[in-house]
């Protein structure tokens, strides 16, 4: 691979801090998903690190045209993460970034940490030289493979001691076995942080796809935060009976109820009538999402939407057969929405997903465009992470680090089945639709691994269960 001219969207590199404003640095920010997530929950980027070319021209488009507000000052810069010196970026609050997933997809080689692609290490680069009072990664969950595990915990560990740096020609075993000495001697060097991840669907936190990531959060040791993950807020069950038992689902499409499912049984109705879902919301489906769009049309730009065109060609065959309508989207072994980028009809066969649609998929606003072909702009958005998603951590990481001064007591616990303070129905431009949920601030996993505790985290509330791979 080779590197390219490093390119801005400005000319400065870094913005003047304005009083109030949470600075953040972006790496592998792709066409943007995290990043505009991270600017709903209030941070303001000094850098958006990109290498493709195409992800690029997206980024700096919509910074041009102003597309969402405040965007117009991103500062976009094309290179290879390994030749960006951090130093000049100083201070942030945030570090957010998802790298390159195809060395743990469970679509890929699974070549993990040996593969060049890994840029899990150029993340942890960042932390160390920038030292932000938060970070957020974001990655497959085929990290957590078992053949990835010894791996990952090396990764946890080097996030939580990221200035123990491995030596020159040290093996990665030994790194790990002095960053574990230092965990179990107490022996931190500063800066420290507390450590957690945390395997979720998106389509628990209202994303119309099932896609499933891992998010691994990290608060400076300095600040007395109680940061906790937060709680989804919306299910499966929640659908399943606003679909097969109250109909809600249907009259609010204006559809007739269909048949009920081959596999529906009176035992899944009394289970579903006996279970508490409030304040749960329906999964939010491909209806849902995309319903509203005008019917696509080939060559030609459906008027008042960006990237709505018809691709033509799509052919169903085993294994490949389309998203239906009335359920979550499926996500391919490669990330993409929809799985195949198709759309199973009613009726039957398929068509292919516009990049609008995908885009809904992904919770991306309407007016974002994607630059490039339709190939180029749909792998895009099979490597972002759905907005909303992002934008649900985003928020509860800025209000962590909005409530709690920077103390030297060191003692900030991650603490589970508390209140949270913020729901995330009430995100903007979304209807409030229930009370504050309470929020999960277990790690998942044994043994936890924020520095401070030895223990296996527990719930101690049946609120504050763990997140689960569904």
């Amino acid at each position: 691979m080779g590197l390219v001219v490093e390119q801005r969207c400005v000319e400065k590199v870094s913005q003047p801090e304005r009083p109030g404003v949470l600075r953040s640095v972006e790496l592998f920010t792709g066409a943007g998903g995290l990043a505009l997530g991270t600017h709903d929950a209030g941070f303001r980027h000094a850098a958006l690190v990109e290498y493709a070319p195409n992800a690029c021209d997206t980024l700096r488009t919509n910074a041009r045209l102003a597309t969402i507000p405040d965007i117009d000052d991103w500062s976009v810069l094309q290179t290879d993460v390994r030749t960006v010196d951090f130093t000049g970026y100083r201070p942030v609050e945030l570090v957010a970034g998802g790298p390159p997933c195809q060395p743990f997809s469970i679509g890929g080689k699974h070549q993990g940490m040996d593969d060049d692609r890994n840029m899990i290490p150029e993340f942890i680069r960042a932390v160390r030289t920038l030292t932000p009072r938060a970070f957020i990664m974001e990655n497959v969950r085929g990290l957590l493979r078992p053949a990835f595990l010894p791996y990952y915990s090396y990764v946890m560990r080097q996030l939580s001691y990221p200035t123990l740096q491995r030596r020159a020609g040290e093996p990665w075993h030994d790194h790990a076995a002095r960053l574990e000495a230092a965990n179990a001697e107490r022996s931190h060097p500063d800066p420290h942080y507390r450590v957690s991840y945390h395997l979720v669907n998106a389509a628990d936190y209202g994303v119309p796809q099932l896609r499933h990531r891992v998010f691994v959060i990290g608060l400076r040791c300095d600040l007395d935060a109680e940061w906790r993950f937060p709680e989804p807020t919306h299910s499966q069950q929640a659908l399943e009976r606003a679909q097969w038992m109250t109909g809600s689902y249907w009259q609010r499409h204006d559809l007739p109820t269909p048949a009920r499912p081959p596999d529906w049984t009176k035992e899944r109705a009394r289970l579903l009538a006996s279970v508490e879902l409030a304040p749960l919301l329906p999964w939010t489906t491909v209806r849902d999402a995309i319903s509203d769009l005008p019917a696509p049309v080939a060559g030609q730009e459906a008027p008042g939407y960006h990237n709505h065109r018809l691709q033509t060609g799509a052919r169903a065959y085993t294994g490949h057969t389309g998203s239906p309508l009335d359920w979550p989207a499926k996500a391919g072994v490669h990330g993409v929405p929809g799985g195949e980028n198709m759309l199973a009809l009613e009726g039957g066969g398929v068509r292919y997903l516009t990049t609008r649609e995908a885009a809904r998929l992904q919770t991306f606003p309407d007016g974002w465009i994607f630059e490039g072909a339709w190939t180029e702009a749909m792998r895009q958005l099979g490597n972002a992470v759905p907005m909303r998603l992002a934008a649900v951590v985003a928020h509860s990481v800025a209000q962590a680090l909005s409530e709690t001064p920077v103390s030297s007591s060191h003692q900030g616990r991650l603490v589970a089945g508390q209140q949270g303070r913020m729901c995330p129905c009430a995100l903007p431009g979304t209807p409030r639709q229930g009370s504050p949920s309470q929020v999960r601030g277990a790690a998942l996993g044994s043994p936890c691994p924020a520095e401070h505790c030895a223990r296996v985290w527990e719930p101690k509330t049946p609120g504050a269960t763990l997140d689960s791979d569904r």
